[in-house]
């Protein structure tokens, strides 16, 4: 079968999530025009289903290195409040960014103890936080049972609305002059030379100086027949919506990795689950069970809300919990950027501003090496803040 040649593009983006998205718009910012490709339409796939929870911002101590990912999510917070500050203005659109603060809660004696270490960790990182005594926790979550073992107050604990987030950036991206190409996936790589050539579409061939894949849980996938062996094992999430019919959480509510996110107008969401069901992104009963009993028995009040919806979203794997982040090796025009876990939507910024200084062939504001595609897997990745 002969593909059809379609009109070249100087970058073609795999991928229209919410790290594709912000990498054409840095890439749009830079008077750049790229290609960005989705097999759907752009964003409805994990960055869509995920809470839009962002870490707060450490001013780490000099005399403790930061650890990679932390120092990535660090510079991520801390771009931010002017990201959605530049999309709003921008678009109209507000991202709905806001700084509500987090309380950190334990319930056993055990979990006590592990969330001291975490905030050990939080201390290295230069982030506020506060140990409430017992008794006092309605000063800073009333709606918060009673009987936690320990609970911990983080002022500087942000959210964003993802949907929204998503719509300002298709809109800022096509605004700067990208071309966004929903239901147009790639099907896989035109090789030639040790370079990619084209990107292969269901419509033909489109020729290409650069290509950065971000195509979440279906980047392995992709690029494995191209000799790129990078898994990105899907992790199925599901979240529950619930709506009530007055405010009852003013805080964003952390208890391992679940959590409790309110929004402005009443709703909260409960998530979120971590499953390995390959592909399958069905919300079960289960699920939702355990979801809904976990949101009970931290904040009781929630009994009373009204279930309003639930869905599930599949998160990109990686071999230590690192993201893929810079060129793929022997292969010097393709550039990868995928494997986030849970943190798509909070190492967005960072990801983006670090992926277009590969493109330019700039210095890297962040060290490369420790998420470079090729390393040795390592199992000192520390966990990222929930997205």
């Amino acid at each position: 079968m002969v593909m059809t040649k379609m009109k070249a593009a100087d970058v073609v983006i795999v991928g229209g999530g919410v790290i594709g998205l912000s990498i054409a718009y840095v890439l749009a910012r830079e008077g750049m025009a790229p290609v960005l490709l989705d097999r759907r339409e752009p964003g409805r796939e994990a960055s869509w289903a995920g809470a839009g929870l962002i870490p707060p911002i450490g001013e780490a101590r000099r005399d403790v290195p930061a650890h990679p990912l932390a120092a990535l999510r660090a510079w991520s917070a801390r771009l931010y409040p002017e990201w959605t500050a530049a999309l709003l203005d921008e678009t109209g659109i507000d991202p709905g960014f806001r700084r509500s603060g987090g309380v950190d809660v334990a319930r056993t004696d055990r979990e006590a103890e592990a969330l001291h270490a975490s905030a050990g960790q939080w201390r290295a990182e230069g982030i506020a936080f506060e140990r409430i005594p017992p008794g006092d926790y309605a000063r800073v979550e009333p709606a918060l049972a009673s009987d936690l073992r320990s609970v911990y107050f983080l002022p500087d604990r942000a959210q964003v609305r993802n949907p929204r987030l998503l719509q300002a950036l298709i809109a800022a991206v096509e605004r700067r002059g990208a071309r966004i190409e929903p239901h147009r996936g790639a099907e896989g790589f035109v090789v030639e030379g040790g370079r990619i050539a084209a990107v292969r579409t269901a419509d033909g061939e489109i020729p290409c100086g650069t290509v950065i894949v971000a195509a979440g849980a279906w980047s392995g996938g992709l690029l494995e027949p191209a000799g790129v062996r990078t898994p990105t094992p899907p992790i199925k999430g599901q979240i529950v919506l619930l709506k009530a019919d007055r405010p009852i959480l003013r805080r964003i509510v952390e208890h391992g990795r679940n959590y409790l996110v309110p929004r402005d107008d009443g709703r909260i969401l409960i998530g979120a689950t971590e499953e390995d069901v390959g592909f399958d992104t069905r919300p079960t009963a289960i699920g939702a069970r355990v979801l809904l009993d976990e949101a009970i028995a931290l904040c009781p009040a929630l009994g009373e809300a009204e279930v309003e919806t639930t869905w599930a979203g599949l998160r990109p794997g990686s071999f230590d919990s690192r993201p893929y982040l810079g060129r793929a090796t022997r292969m010097e025009n393709l550039i990868l950027a995928t494997g986030h876990r849970r943190a798509g939507l909070q190492l967005a910024p960072a990801t983006a501003e670090l992926v277009v200084d590969v493109v330019l062939n700039r210095a890297p504001r962040v060290d490369l090496s420790p998420f470079r595609p090729d390393r040795t897997p390592g199992s000192d990745a520390a966990d990222a803040f929930r997205s």
